[in-house]
């Protein structure tokens, strides 16, 4: 298996040895045969100052900062503190997405790396071929455990609803065996390839075949559970879910407002009725 930006030689019988060459000068040895780590590879784009382009779905974990320069154990992990080369620290998990919030860099503690078991893929078809689910599923089931060499017992599940394809991919921590291929690294890799910035060499182009054809998808979403509850607070919500809510407040308590008004002018006028009603009275009775 070939990777963009990597140099791989025979190093003998089935196997090989390959560099991932670091932008300042350093090099990283990985293993070909796989993956390689989410962490080596951010920390490899982090240097040509690339940006990241994730967006924050409303109910899920995602990395809103973008691209850093992150710290990397020496089999790829990463490391549960990172401060981009700064004061500024905060905790991530397996995945690299941060889930606390950020602090001083002196006083900022991790105790764990916290377990992403959980990936969620959301894609778009990008074009209007007509093909059945089950053909779609198996199509995407061997891209995953063929392309990303991700073993089909962790694909949870692939579901439809509308133009919009799910994958749910699921690896606990007693799963996540030292060597096996990781759920985050398969979902940072598929979000490239569907970007079309893909980090494998060209001549292993992503494509999803059925019936003849290559299947579009475009506009993808990475999301992340955690075995353990994030810690971050309502400050991490995005403009467009704060704007929701007030929409949301805003119509609650105009409705609310609306009912009272209502309520009082329905009572002004029972009791101007009542009082005609015994003025009427009153004459009929003279």
């Amino acid at each position: 298996m070939t990777f963009k930006g990597a140099q791989c030689e025979a190093s003998g019988g089935a196997g090989c040895a390959c560099t991932l060459s670091m932008g300042t000068g350093s090099k990283l040895n990985v293993n070909c045969s796989k993956l390689f780590p989410k962490c080596f590879l951010m920390k490899k784009e982090s240097y040509p100052g690339k940006g990241g382009r994730r967006i924050k779905p409303e109910g899920a974990l995602v990395d809103n900062d973008g691209l850093y320069n992150p710290d990397c154990e020496n089999d790829g992990n990463f490391k549960a503190k990172q401060c981009n080369e700064t004061e500024i620290c905060w905790c991530v998990n397996s995945a690299g997405v941060r889930r606390t919030e950020k602090g001083d860099k002196q006083t900022k503690t991790c105790s764990e790396l916290v377990r992403t078991y959980w990936v969620i893929v959301q894609m778009k078809r990008a074009n209007t071929d007509t093909v059945s689910d089950e053909d779609l599923k198996a199509a995407l089931t061997k891209l995953i455990t063929e392309r990303y060499q991700l073993p089909a017992a962790f694909i949870q599940n692939i579901e439809f609803e509308g133009p919009y394809i799910y994958i749910d991919l699921k690896q606990n921590s007693t799963q996540k065996v030292p060597g096996a291929v990781d759920i985050a690294d398969v979902g940072y890799y598929m979000e490239k390839d569907i970007k079309g910035d893909s980090l494998m060499s060209p001549d292993k182009k992503f494509e999803i075949p059925i019936n003849g054809k290559n299947f579009l998808v475009q506009e993808p979403l990475i999301m992340y559970i955690d075995e353990k509850p994030h810690e971050l607070s309502m400050k991490r919500l995005t403009a467009g879910v704060i704007a929701v809510i007030v929409v949301v407040v805003v119509a609650i308590v105009a409705g609310i407002v609306v009912l009272v008004i209502t309520r009082r002018k329905r009572g002004r006028y029972e009791k101007a009725e009542m009082k005609e009603m015994n003025e009427m009275q009153k004459e009929l009775n003279s």
